[in-house]
């Protein structure tokens, strides 16, 4: 969102200086414009990607066509940010259709 305020105060700049008539109080108000815009891109962008992370996971039992996961789960690639996992630990799936995971699962 900050982005696009921020991409919008700069492309209005030229336009008010221009349309309001190339004066002093029109070049410091298109000024200031510019400085919010370009603060708030430069902010925008030096904010950290939301991510997921399990550390240490381990032993995800799953049996009798159940499903277990220690780990992150994003079903069809969803969500945003980084996934980071450390130190997995053992997965057992015991059984027709069970499933076990400990690290990143993505389906």
């Amino acid at each position: 969102m900050l982005i696009v305020v921020g991409m919008a105060c700069i492309a209005a700049t030229p336009i008010v200086w221009l349309l309001n008539g190339p004066g002093t109080g029109e070049l410091v108000g298109a000024s200031l414009q510019v400085g919010t815009g370009v603060a708030a891109l430069v902010w925008a962008w030096l904010q950290p990607g939301q991510g997921n992370s399990a550390t240490d996971t381990g032993q995800a039992r799953a049996s009798r066509g159940g499903s277990a996961h220690t780990g992150i789960r994003r079903p069809g690639g969803a969500g945003t940010g980084s996934a980071r996992v450390e130190r997995t630990g053992d997965a057992t799936a015991d059984g027709s259709g069970s499933s076990a995971g400990t690290g990143i699962d993505y389906s």
